[in-house]
């Protein structure tokens, strides 16, 4: 029989529930167990795929092509739990489901309610998820006292009744704020969220304190006394100093892994830790560091671009580099200040999006690598710029664009898909994981070392294939294609030292143990060009 941890948070949102879920899966993992992870949203969308990245970061895409919230991102890089559409649920979709059952005449005539209706559904939810796992960790978005959050707490406490209370564990993470004014981290925020919680009828066997200040043992035993939690079950999680793949280590060193096994009783020898570790010592040792440019219309957010910014830190694990980040706001690039903007930085990456807003920047910004012999690297919405960009100006198609952004556009060589035209915006596009054959000879094919590769789309539009012949003519490369519809997936330009633009989203698929091929391959690069562009020592 599976077990169930659930991860619940308070005092205010954000405080790093998936992290602090991903974490407590790594370490299972490490003990030898099978782990599944899920995230239940309390918000009425049906998925995140409407919601600006303003409003809930970016959405994370998963191979059977569910748009779901970016904390199954951190699930993925941290452990290799396989996700799904069962991983992530909304109230939107519990409710959607429930409805669908009532107009089909499930019910059978009942009056359908919160309890037991919805609340059934969002257990069923829960068990769909665990199926294949030892274990699943399941995390409640929001915070407790949240009134939209209420059906998913009151559906995990039934849900300890259901499979028996030794089944299941409850993690509670919390905030500890420190008043700079008087020196001292103050509890009883975290204890009135205790107390909600508690009324709600979830005792926590966790809490998980945030923290930017280090615990006392007075702070946490007051915590124990306060919250029933026994004192050695009070863990801190202080702000990492780093990178997040810190945190599961500073868990662990608290023993949280120990608590969980023996909470839910389960029996595991010594942890095996010795990737991550040596993982961490890339991180905190790095022998030097390379800047990219990230040119993107959402900089302000940094969860709008999370796993790209991750999947850069990768590949500079890699190459045992840090990677410094800078961000340009795409609609500030123009043909007069592009070079200042992005004067010094060892490579560019134009990441996905949607809207006109920011487009021309964009462009601009891939003109400028391409003529500065700069590494580039396009995503989605980037591989279509970086397509406009050579049709423009290696091409000669003036006025190319893409019909997203210019309907009457001379030369649309990004269109629309035929499928494609006049559906709904919600959950219609190309979505989920799709093959992807590499040609010979093409970075793409180096990069990945295999002829076929599947990765994860989430976008309307494609590369327009009654131009293929004129762009492979002024020089852009084909280096991939999906066979089933033969769709331009990959391009490349010869003769430049890495120019490479994907329509799918390879960030996905990184991990810091694994960092994905090409954005290791992209790294490599702008280390190459760095140290190319390096004066020399005089006599050396």
């Amino acid at each position: 029989m599976a077990k169930y941890i659930f991860v619940t948070g308070g005092v205010t949102s954000s405080l790093g529930k998936g992290l602090t879920s991903a974490s407590i899966g790594l370490l299972l993992e490490a003990h030898g167990f099978r782990v599944a992870h899920q995230k239940m949203d309390p918000y009425i969308n049906v998925d995140p795929g409407t919601m600006s990245p303003y409003q809930h970061g970016e959405v994370y895409v998963t191979d059977d092509g569910a748009e779901t919230d970016l904390d199954l991102g951190h699930y993925e890089r941290f452990t290799h739990a396989a996700l799904t559409k069962h991983s992530n649920y909304t109230t939107g979709k519990i409710y959607q489901a429930v409805i669908q059952k009532e107009r089909r005449g499930d019910y059978l005539g009942k009056t359908v309610q919160v309890i037991p209706h919805i609340t059934d559904e969002i257990k069923a939810g829960i068990r769909r998820a665990a199926e294949g796992a030892d274990v699943l960790i399941c995390e409640i978005g929001g915070t407790v006292g949240d009134i939209e959050g209420l059906p998913f707490l009151e559906a995990i406490r039934q849900f300890a009744l259901d499979v028996g209370r030794e089944h299941t564990a409850f993690v509670h993470l919390t905030l500890l704020p420190y008043l700079r004014a008087s020196g001292e981290l103050k509890t009883k925020p975290s204890q009135h969220s205790v107390q909600k919680l508690r009324e709600i009828g979830v005792q926590p066997d966790v809490l998980v304190c945030r923290t930017e200040m280090p615990m006392t043992e007075e702070i946490r035993q007051k915590l124990s006394l306060f919250c029933n939690v026994p004192t050695k079950a009070v863990i801190e999680e202080r702000d990492v100093s780093v990178s997040i793949y810190e945190v599961p280590q500073m868990v662990c060193e608290q023993g949280l892994d120990r608590i969980l096994l023996d909470r839910l009783g389960l029996s595991s020898a010594a942890p095996q830790l010795d990737e991550y570790h040596r993982l961490l010592e890339r991180i905190r040792n790095p022998r030097g560091q390379v800047e990219v440019a990230l040119v993107g219309k959402y900089i302000q957010l940094t969860d709008a671009y999370k796993s790209v910014y991750e999947a850069i830190s990768h590949g500079g694990f890699a190459a045992q580099v840090k990677v410094r980040v800078r961000r340009v706001q795409a609609e500030d690039v123009r043909p007069d200040n592009v070079d200042e903007l992005l004067s010094g930085v060892h490579g560019v990456v134009v990441p996905g999006g949607f809207g006109a807003r920011g487009i021309e920047g964009k462009i601009e910004a891939i003109r400028w690598a391409r003529e500065a012999g700069v590494p580039f690297f396009g995503l989605c919405l980037g591989m279509q710029c970086a397509t406009i960009e050579v049709a423009r100006h290696l091409a000669g198609l003036t006025g190319a664009h893409s019909t997203e952004f210019e309907a009457d556009t001379p030369h649309p060589v990004i269109d629309l898909m035929t499928d494609q035209k006049g559906v709904e915006k919600g959950g219609t596009m190309r979505l989920g994981a799709f093959r992807c054959a590499l040609r010979a000879g093409t970075r793409a094919r180096a990069s990945y070392g295999d002829e076929t590769i599947h990765e994860r789309h989430r976008h309307r539009y494609e590369f327009n294939n009654a131009y293929r012949e004129r762009l492979e003519a002024a020089g852009l490369v084909i280096g991939g294609t999906n066979p089933e519809r033969d769709l331009v997936e990959i391009v490349e330009l010869r003769d430049h030292p890495w120019f490479v633009g994907v329509q799918f989203h390879p960030e996905f698929k990184s991990k810091p143990t694994t960092p994905h091929p090409l954005f290791r391959e992209f790294v490599a690069a702008a280390l190459r060009h760095q140290d190319a562009a390096l004066p020399t020592t005089p006599g050396a």
